[in-house]
């Protein structure tokens, strides 16, 4: 059985290619593009895969785009449980301004799903054999999709016996309010938001996460803080650890790789302040890869043992 399977509803067709400097109405010659699968939920899936874990990736998948990008993640070695559905998959373009060495993303809106496309996918998701112990929901909603779907997902893994991971944003990540998901990884504009108060000082964003907690966003907090690192909130655990500096080559699925080391980790057994050193070791690898390039094993595991060494976890 899998230990972890993601779901991604939105998933995109990620192509990135570069230019010397982008200029407005001007025709601007791009190199050779490279085109990958991508989505929340698949860079989850195309991380723990790469470090060795074992995954199931669910999603949408029709029209051109979608038959492109499931013979894409299939090269990838990656198991799917691809959905049909009437609809064409998306795609986003990712252009490096050569010159300035800035980053442009272009993100499309999707298909629409309807609700039977909706069902079959929780009930792909959550039917599995096994079944996995941890279940990833991350990305964006399609365009028109109740967001309270996740809240529908959170009760049937509690069916069956899986911890629900959530990483999604926006009107998704408000409507998770009373889900109790097992863990939620928002930035921490996005939880200054749902508190509504700019939170200066750690002990300000500990309390915040546990107001999130006593209103049943999650057991767990995590808040991603980019170059300041991150802190995880549980009931008895607050950890604050920082930032692993690397020379950054693309921060396309940063966040999203943290996600996947995080959930592999706990998947594994370690506790939660291992899982966390483990996420971020994973994310900072993703920012030494090109592009739409994911991350490589060696630089997580070399990352990961000299932050371990390096500097003790200071509870905050």
């Amino acid at each position: 059985m899998p230990g972890i399977a993601t779901l991604t509803l939105n998933p995109a067709l990620d192509v990135s290619t570069s230019t010397g400097k982008v200029h407005p109405t001007h025709k601007l010659r791009c190199q050779a593009p490279l085109s990958e699968p991508g989505g929340g939920g698949i860079n989850v899936a195309r991380v723990v895969h790469a470090l060795g874990g074992e995954v199931v990736a669910v999603f949408p998948c029709g029209g051109a785009t979608g038959a492109t990008f499931e013979a894409l993640l299939r090269e990838t070695g990656v198991p799917i449980l691809p959905v049909p559905i009437a609809g064409a998959l998306r795609e986003s373009l990712t252009v490096d301004e050569t010159e300035s060495g800035e980053q442009y993303r272009f993100v499309l809106p999707g298909p629409t799903l309807s609700d039977d496309e909706l069902d079959k996918l929780l009930a792909a998701v959550t039917g599995i054999d096994g079944p996995p112990a941890y279940i990833v929901a991350s990305g964006s909603l399609p365009p028109d999709c109740d967001p309270k779907i996740f809240h529908r997902l959170c009760a049937l893994c509690g069916k069956i016996g899986a911890r629900l991971v959530v990483d999604t944003s926006g009107p998704a990540l408000a409507a998770l309010e009373g889900s109790c998901t097992y863990l939620i990884k928002p930035s921490l504009r996005e939880v200054e938001d749902l508190v509504g108060r700019t939170l200066e000082s750690e002990a300000d964003q500990c309390a915040a996460a546990r107001e999130l907690m006593q209103r049943g966003f999650a057991d767990v907090v995590v808040i991603s803080m980019g170059e300041h690192g991150a802190l995880l909130v549980s009931e008895d655990v607050e950890l604050r650890l920082p930032a692993i500096e690397v020379p950054a080559g693309s921060a396309v699925g940063a966040g999203d790789a943290m996600v996947a080391g995080i959930t592999l980790a706990l998947a594994g057994g370690k506790l939660l302040d291992e899982a966390l050193l483990y996420g971020v070791a994973t994310g900072a690898a993703a920012l030494l890869t090109p592009g739409t390039e994911l991350v490589r094993r060696e630089d997580v595991e070399r990352l990961y043992a000299a932050a371990s060494s390096a500097s003790p976890q200071n509870s905050a």
